[in-house]
């Protein structure tokens, strides 16, 4: 985390305010794609092996700045202190993508029955088996910083979540997708994790070390860093407003849809939570290990559930506006349990 971020205490204008940003875009895009309606075709013709080139490039803007942040030569330390990474390992990869589909599919295709298509429930679905499969790689610096979270120990958390990223999202993804009678190009999906995370991670991993060898450490941290100040969070609205301009008919026809979407999730969220903060409670984890840890689980790297979902399904489709309803519900219910995190300090481990 950038020691701006750091002096404004946690997270900056665009964060703090990312949820309305988010709405803005969804009536931005509604309306582009009602009143302008030739802009959003024109845009869907960019495309190579079912991946939109715009979205391509602002998915790319999004993804770069984390991965310049991520010192993969801390991955050494985390032997030291192994149970941190136990938790957050087996939380985000062993269970949290199966509850995810399997409360998902309860609501969306058995309580709300009622209110979505068959069809469309099962795109719903997919989206939310792409948000569950990828666990949070970069607002979780900032709620680290809002739990005063050890960050040396909150890098290696998610440097190593993201390695695990990079061999286990495309199969588990492909196996759930499978389960739901989705037809998935297994090829596609695996192009969509080597374009929207090798490739940045390498460019991210290649610039640090380039830049800290001719220019140092303090350089990159105060100056380089800094060019990249809200990239991310401005590559994501514009990516919404693209994904909307296609949405408002779903929308329009089906605005209790959105609702509907956020209920699983925000259910889903707040399991992954508690599951891996009383974890880490009952093998006296220290506070600053145990909150981003859980913190990792319950946010998710959206940015690839919707790169995915868009190259997967389309930029019209269910499943990308369900990617985006993660978004969307996101920063409001991670700032609450940042909150809770805060309050329930005093029942962990004090730091050594």
């Amino acid at each position: 985390m950038s020691n701006e971020t750091k002096k404004s205490g946690g997270l900056d204008f665009f964060g703090r305010y990312l949820t309305v940003w988010v709405t803005l875009c969804i009536v931005i895009g509604v309306a582009i794609g009602q009143l302008f309606p030739a802009l959003p075709e024109t845009l869907s013709k960019f495309e190579y092996a079912k991946v939109s080139i715009p979205v391509a490039i602002l998915i790319w803007l999004m993804i770069y700045p984390m991965m310049l942040k991520i010192d993969f030569t801390s991955i050494v330390e985390a032997t030291k202190r192994p149970k941190g990474l136990t938790v957050t390992c087996v939380t985000n990869w062993l269970i949290k993508p199966f509850t995810m589909y399997l409360i998902a599919a309860f609501f969306l295709k058995v309580v709300f029955k009622a209110f979505i298509p068959a069809d469309l429930a099962s795109d719903y679905l997919a989206g939310a088996v792409l948000l569950g499969a990828a666990p949070c790689t970069a607002m979780v610096f900032v709620w680290s910083h809002l739990t005063d979270g050890d960050p040396a120990y909150t890098l290696v958390q998610v440097a190593v979540n993201d390695l695990i990223l990079l061999v286990a999202f495309t199969p588990i993804v492909a196996i759930l997708l499978g389960v739901t009678n989705v037809a998935v190009p297994y090829d596609t999906l695996f192009l969509s994790v080597v374009l929207f995370i090798v490739v940045p991670l390498a460019g991210g991993y290649f610039s640090r070390k380039y830049i800290i060898e001719k220019k140092g450490l303090d350089y990159f941290e105060n100056v380089f860093l800094k060019k990249f100040n809200n990239v991310t969070i401005i590559g994501l609205l514009l990516t919404l407003i693209i994904i909307f301009s296609f949405q408002g008919e779903v929308i329009l026809n089906n605005p209790i849809h959105i609702a509907l979407i956020a209920v699983p999730l925000i259910i889903q969220t707040l399991l992954i939570f508690f599951v891996a903060y009383l974890w880490a409670k009952v093998w006296k984890l220290p506070h600053n290990i145990a909150a981003p840890g859980a913190m990792i689980g319950a946010s998710n790297f959206f940015e690839l559930a919707v790169a995915v979902a868009i190259s997967l399904f389309g930029l019209q489709s269910g499943a990308a506006l369900a990617t985006v309803v993660g978004v969307l519900v996101e920063v409001p219910l991670m700032l609450a349990l940042v909150k809770i995190a805060n309050n329930t300090k005093g029942m962990f481990e004090v730091a050594k």
